[in-house]
């Protein structure tokens, strides 16, 4: 799937909702389901910078596409990298860096989250492009 269509279907799950209350739950949801980070990627190298929570993020090329793999102790924020992994993951670096998070917009994530885990989604995001330019030259 290209970028745009797993942002579309996210869209799709989260106007399966009518309030925020479900939105949030949905969110919860999905953090619950994102497999484990190993502890040995749970290291100060993969903090990720700007998060009030504690947010891990590794980062690997394989085949010529980047894969992700997070975590947080926070459960709400660890829903929210979710959907970033689940976006970003098994595409070339280029493509991530072309790319254009409109999903985030579109669900509403940037009007109802407080303003700390607003900047923290942002951090996540500017990470996850920061890891395709270093390994769009590898």
């Amino acid at each position: 799937m290209i970028i745009n269509e797993i942002q579309d279907e996210i869209i799709e799950e989260f106007e399966l909702f009518d309030d925020w209350e479900g939105k949030y739950e949905y969110i919860i949801d999905l953090g619950k389901k994102l497999p484990k980070l190993s502890d040995e990627h749970k290291n100060e190298d993969n903090i990720i910078k700007g998060c009030q929570s504690i947010v891990w993020l590794h980062a690997y090329k394989q085949d010529g596409k980047l894969h992700f793999e997070a975590d947080s102790e926070a459960i709400i924020v660890k829903g929210l990298v979710s959907m970033l992994v689940k976006v970003m993951t098994n595409h070339t670096p280029e493509e991530i860096l072309e790319s254009d998070l409109y999903f985030i917009d579109k669900i509403g994530l940037a009007s109802h989250l407080a303003q700390t885990r607003s900047n923290g989604l942002a951090s996540m995001v500017k990470q996850m492009r920061s890891y395709a330019v270093a390994y769009s030259s590898l």
